[in-house]
């Protein structure tokens, strides 16, 4: 098989996209592009990846699945491109990280920055029906399992990852993580309906940067640029 993402992740995954559930997921994305607006792109559904190598990857922030308004998702957990408005939650996120750390939100979502640095920006389901009810539109149809074997393959590796899960979808995913080895970091969900139950206040980003350093590990700069360029993120298609 020609790979699809092209870094050290595609080792680790190429197993996944032989296996039955993938070629029927595979599928059912052909149709679904076929009869409606899906999101992000197929040429944006493994941007992730493709922006955090394996070997390089220090933070896990997990998300649900992709945003569904138009022109959001393009194929990372919380994030959007240089234009869009700044979804909810993100404005939540940037509200916890300027009252932890002092960082100054800016006027995008573009999280490129913390990506290069380490931090995989990884929804639990890759795709979704655009619209305006549309949010878990696939799930259950085999997302899930190359996603959970990704975290799965990250917590077995040598070097500790610190997984952000925010929110009741993503602490789920707690069961798939060695936590004698790796760090986890849980709390609601910063969504308007979650956000003032406990996300507010968590501190994830200095306690982040807390256990890297005990790890030996550089800290992340959270503060991202206030100018963005779109670099060229075209990973894939519907393989």
């Amino acid at each position: 098989m020609k790979p699809f993402i092209h870094n050290d992740w595609w080792p680790v995954l190429e197993p996944e996209f032989e296996k039955p559930y993938y070629q029927e997921l595979r599928r059912f994305l052909v149709e679904e592009y076929q009869h409606y607006r899906i999101d992000p792109d197929m040429y944006h559904i493994f941007t992730a990846f493709e922006w955090t190598p394996f070997s390089q990857v220090k933070v896990v922030i997990l998300g649900q699945d992709p945003y569904h308004n138009p022109g959001q998702a393009h194929g990372c957990s919380f994030s959007v491109l240089p234009g869009t408005e700044i979804p909810p939650s993100l404005v939540n996120i940037y509200k916890e990280l300027q009252d932890d750390l002092g960082v100054q939100p800016v006027q995008h979502g573009y999280l490129k920055h913390w990506a290069d640095q380490g931090v995989l920006l990884l929804n639990s389901v890759l795709t979704v029906r655009e619209g305006i009810k549309t949010a878990n539109t696939h799930r259950g149809h085999g997302w899930e399992q190359l996603t959970d074997s990704a975290i799965e393959k990250l917590s077995a590796r040598p070097e500790p990852v610190i997984f952000i899960l925010w929110g009741s979808a993503a602490r789920s995913k707690i069961k798939l993580i060695d936590t004698q080895t790796n760090i986890v970091l849980q709390s609601p969900h910063p969504s308007p309906l979650s956000a003032y139950r406990g996300f507010f206040g968590s501190k994830p980003f200095s306690k982040t940067n807390i256990a890297l350093t005990s790890l030996g590990e550089t800290p992340i700069d959270w503060q991202l640029p206030q100018q963005v360029t779109v670099s060229d993120e075209s990973t894939s298609d519907t393989h």
